[in-house]
């Protein structure tokens, strides 16, 4: 593994990224399956054998379960996906899109359930729902047969058809339940231990909308932070910023409304935060605090507004990451961790503009950052 301390003189070399598995067909789309092998795809927390390929299918495991999922090669933004699925008796799964790299794909990202029972009455966790949050405006469902799906995802525009039938016609940012939902993330399938079948994938790409700045990516984005208070230990180990305490690196660049996105891995009983609106001095200035601090009877745990308000506590497991979400806007600050919007605050008194930094508050206590993205709002 590279690593790089903060300040040392190093650059990066950009990774390319190859798209296996896919073959261009008609109509501007990319197979996603060959209808031979599962080249493209990777089991996700299971064994290899919770899925396979059978005339010319992709076929669940009956012996696999939740949460194994098969996952796309690559991420995508806006898209049209479609296929086919068969059912036959009773079968419960899903398809996946804007899934997140780590945590949970459905509360994350989003899922579109699959499910045998044609319900008279559409229900969130029916076939064809957002599951569990939207109802399809019908079930329709096919036993014993082939039925098609066409996922159109335009953000923020989501339109679902099933056998030729539209099913879900949003506007994703009007709905509270999938408005902060990630924009971009992997396709996959899931498995619930029923087996069922999948062909004929394919995905046209649209053109992505969403402009995210990178905060640190690899061991050349170190330029864009300094030292704001202490000495800490801040290490470049490629894609992840590691750190221990006890100090604050900083953003040079200010933000007043924005986004911020990345992930969050931790040892056991580690005492860390996100500061914002800062006056680039850490704790001695002006700031707000957005802890991290998985211990879940602490008086201000993970997602806390540090003096402000209590988060309700995110169950998170040591040294496992988790996706973190802060939203900055005006008076209003939310966070999520894992999908779950653990904290919302509506009374921010400082609106000036400030830094975001990073916080390492305990010796001999790592944290763990990658993939930093910022967006202004």
């Amino acid at each position: 593994m590279k690593r790089r301390e903060f300040m040392s003189g190093l650059s990066s070399v950009p990774a390319l990224l190859a798209e296996s598995g896919a073959a261009q067909t008609s109509g501007g789309s990319t197979s996603l399956f060959d209808g031979k092998s599962l080249d493209g795809w990777t089991v996700q927390h299971g064994p290899q054998s919770a899925f396979y390929v059978q005339d010319g299918a992709i076929v669940v495991h009956e012996s696999s379960g939740f949460p194994t999922w098969l996952r796309s090669a690559r991420q995508y933004e806006n898209f049209d996906f479609q296929g086919e699925f068969f059912i036959q008796g009773w079968i419960d799964s899903g398809i996946y899109f804007h899934a997140p790299e780590h945590g949970r794909n459905t509360w994350v990202g989003m899922q579109m359930k699959i499910f045998q029972q044609r319900d008279e009455k559409p229900r969130s966790n029916s076939m064809g729902s957002i599951f569990p949050v939207i109802e399809p405006l019908k079930v329709n469902v096919k036993d014993k047969e082939w039925n098609d799906f066409r996922i159109l995802m335009d953000w923020p525009s989501l339109r679902i058809w099933i056998n030729g039938e539209l099913i879900q016609n949003l506007n994703v940012e009007s709905r509270p339940e999938l408005k902060y939902r990630m924009r971009r993330g992997y396709l996959g399938l899931a498995s619930l231990s029923y087996p069922i079948r999948f062909r004929n994938l394919r995905i046209r790409e649209l053109p992505d909308k969403e402009n995210w700045q990178v905060l640190y990516d690899g061991p050349a984005d170190l330029g864009k932070w300094f030292v704001s208070e202490g000495k800490p230990h801040f290490a470049a180990l490629d894609q992840v910023l590691w750190a221990d305490g006890t100090g604050h690196l900083a953003t040079k660049e200010k933000f007043r409304d924005f986004e911020l996105r990345m992930y969050v891995r931790a040892v056991k009983d580690h005492n860390s935060g996100v500061l914002f609106r800062t006056s680039g001095q850490g704790l001695a200035g002006r700031h707000y605090e957005i802890q991290l601090h998985n211990v879940e009877e602490s008086h201000y745990p993970t997602g806390s507004l540090y003096y402000f308000k209590r988060s309700v506590y995110p169950k998170i497991e040591p040294e496992k990451w988790f996706p973190f979400h802060l939203i900055v806007q005006d008076r209003h600050c939310m966070v999520e961790i894992n999908g779950d919007t653990v904290m919302e605050y509506d009374e921010l008194e400082n609106l000036d503009e400030g830094n975001i930094e990073l916080q390492a508050h305990r010796q001999g206590y790592w944290t763990e950052f990658k993939q930093i993205r910022v967006k202004r709002l």
